[in-house]
């Protein structure tokens, strides 16, 4: 129960209560949900069960992050350099996320004090409070300042980490994923009987609202727009924490006959139901009734942080819910964040044999470093913008990919369907293993390709006129209006990504001629080339 509540802990986050629904609304509700639930099944399941069945075949040798568990699969002086983004991805993300967490606390602080009520421009709040206005306008040691809520937010976490697995993430986890629900589920009720608010507006109700968010409309002309299904794939991928090596690390906590299975199912529909039938249902509809079709429209921020405080203000009892809903992403990205920076510990406990104390010390340096790095370049969110892109986005889509085809190739679908099944209680359909070995890899492998497309090169989808025009992803780096911070900030990417490498390679060599235990040889998941040359 403990690793099935930090998987789902670290799925259900900001994704499931801002970004999911602004994509939603953004590609026409049904069409959106059709997408998505074909990715969930297609790429979301598959890669979930991949990475419980590998994390808990490492965990039998004692390796608990991606470079241990990667090097203990194939027994290669290389394999354990594939494990190496699973170690860069989670602690560049946490770098960026706990900006956006910060942002929670100060809005739920702002909410309980009143200080929502009667603003006239929440997009000028909003710049002002996390520095978007200018590079260093949210360092400033005041409360409003995200800066001040970062340090909050940092010593939060720290303090669950420190606490360990058991006392301090399961526990976090144990308690922070019910009162999660029940708050989400409080504001779900308290908008879904608001009926129609205002009365000189018929059209906008309930019904509508849930319209807006369900009917797919014309399904022929949504389900070819190939961005439609990029959008879905990449909330799947985004929200499960699916590639990232963070379900790896705390399948390795299992027993060697613990189901994973019916586990990784329960993790996906904890999160499926918190994103769909809460994040959506709340955020879409409650915008909808007071702004109409029209105020639905915008991004993730904009829709989490300046028109659902707008809503809130309008409706009767509004800051109290509006703190409900704040606490409530303050909650669900602390129990993200925690569970994020596991992987990195387990890498610098088993690779340097540290204590945990001295492990934390070290990540909360590097942390404290990229999460400053973040918020001091807060102008137009460039640097954290840049981050979410380069690493949120495309490294997960490649780590997803290695552990897919690791899976059905380079291990074998054989030997890993075996081993998933190891004490399972669910059996997968056996056309899953047809999925498994092809369809996953070959639909991730697409739809990558085509984000890098869309989202680089700006193509436009047109195979007969077809056109490009870079995206500021591009123009940022190269090209006359090229800009210093997100060059910056890839530099800094890509020296996380060197340093990681370095640390593979140092602590990787104790794992080098480390045999097997007897039991396991010629067993499971293992080539049989492995080495078992006792350690000199």
């Amino acid at each position: 129960m403990g690793a099935i509540l930090a998987v789902a802990s670290s799925a259900v986050g900001l994704g499931n209560f801002l970004r999911f629904p602004g994509l939603a609304a953004k590609y026409g509700g049904g069409s959106f949900m059709i997408a998505y639930f074909v990715s969930l099944l297609l790429i979301g399941a598959p890669v979930a069960w991949a990475e419980w069945t590998m994390g808990r075949y490492g965990g039998r040798l004692g390796f608990h992050s991606s470079p241990g568990i990667f090097h203990t699969l194939l027994r290669r002086p290389w394999a354990k350099y594939l494990g190496v983004l699973g170690l860069a991805v989670p602690l560049v993300v946490s770098m960026y996320y706990m900006c956006v967490e910060s942002w929670c606390l100060g809005y739920a602080c702002m909410a309980l004090s009143g200080g929502l009520d009667g603003v006239a421009d929440f997009p000028k709040l909003f710049a002002a409070f996390t520095g978007a206005t200018g590079d260093g306008d949210a360092v400033r040691f005041s409360p409003d300042k995200a800066g001040f809520f970062l340090i909050i937010a940092l010593v939060i976490n720290l303090f669950l980490l420190h606490r360990g697995i058991s006392r301090g993430i399961e526990m976090a986890c144990r308690v922070g994923m019910p009162l999660l629900i029940a708050i989400a589920v409080a504001i779900l009720v308290r908008v879904l009987s608001l009926g129609t608010p205002d009365a000189s507006k018929p059209g906008q109700n309930v019904l509508a609202a849930l319209g807006f968010m369900w009917n797919p409309g014309e399904l022929s002309t949504s389900l070819a727009n190939p961005q439609l299904w990029l959008a879905a794939a990449g909330q799947v991928f985004f929200s499960l924490s699916v590639g990232m090596g963070i379900i790896i690390t705390y399948a390795s906590y299992l027993r060697r006959t613990d189901d994973v299975t019916l586990s990784s199912v329960t993790a996906v529909a904890a999160n499926s139901f918190c994103e769909v039938a809460l994040g959506g249902m709340i955020t879409v509809p409650a915008a909808f009734l007071f702004l109409g079709a029209a105020g639905v429209a915008g991004g993730t921020f904009s829709l989490g942080f300046m028109v659902l405080p707008s809503v809130f203000t309008s409706m009767p009892a509004g800051m109290l819910f509006a703190t409900g809903f704040f606490v409530l992403l303050f909650l669900a990205a602390v129990t993200s964040s925690i569970s994020i920076l596991q992987p990195v510990l387990a890498f610098l406990e088993e690779a340097f044999q540290l204590r945990r104390r001295t492990s934390i010390a070290w990540l909360a340096v590097l942390v404290i470093i990229g999460s400053s790095w973040a918020t001091y370049f807060s102008g137009g969110l460039k640097a954290i913008d840049t981050m979410d892109f380069w690493v949120g986005n495309v490294s997960v889509f490649m780590l997803g990919t290695l552990v897919i085809v690791l899976f059905g190739w380079l291990v074998g679908i054989d030997k890993s369907w075996s081993e998933m099944h190891r004490g399972a209680l669910l059996r997968v359909p056996g056309g899953f293993r047809l999925v498994m070995r092809y369809v996953t890899p070959l639909y991730l492998t697409t739809i990558f390709v085509l984000f890098l497309l869309r989202e680089m090169l700006g193509w436009n989808f047109s195979l007969t006129t077809p056109r490009f025009e870079p995206k500021h992803y591009m123009t940022d780096l190269f090209g006359e209006n090229s800009n210093p911070v997100a060059q910056l900030t890839v530099a800094f990417i890509a020296f996380v990504l060197l340093s990681c490498i370095a640390l593979v390679a140092a602590g990787g060599r104790r794992w080098r001629n480390k045999p097997l235990p007897p039991h396991l040889r010629h067993s499971g998941l293992q080539k049989k080339h492995h080495r078992t040359t006792p350690p000199q």
